[in-house]
């Protein structure tokens, strides 16, 4: 998912107990669902970091040597200022873009 275009505010909100419960009919619910969809985010946002910084990425044999490339800056400065994760998961749980399900629920 490309998260640079998500709708998610940059910085915390209050929101209403009761339009996030609406959905699950429990609060702590709500709250597990988006903090595993938060956690997946996260590992995902990571790796895509990872992955673009390590081809700048300079080895060295001394530690000494410290290099500075303004393309990591730069790159570490645009995924600094994205959303946090639990920003964007409740904005897609509002959104109704995450599925969940409950097997306890379901059984009788």
């Amino acid at each position: 998912m490309d998260y640079k275009k998500t709708k998610a505010p940059l910085t915390t909100i209050t929101r209403k107990i009761r339009d996030l419960d609406k959905e699950t009919e429990n609060i702590y619910e709500t709250v597990v669902i988006c903090a595993k969809r938060s956690n997946q985010i996260s590992v995902e946002i990571k790796q895509e970091l990872n992955k673009k910084l390590e081809d700048f990425a300079y080895y060295t044999d001394s530690l000494e040597e410290v290099f500075e490339n303004r393309e990591q800056i730069e790159i570490s400065k645009f995924y600094e200022k994205l959303p946090k994760p639990t920003l964007i998961a409740l904005q897609e749980f509002e959104d109704h873009e995450i599925y969940s399900r409950n097997p306890d629920a379901q059984k009788f």
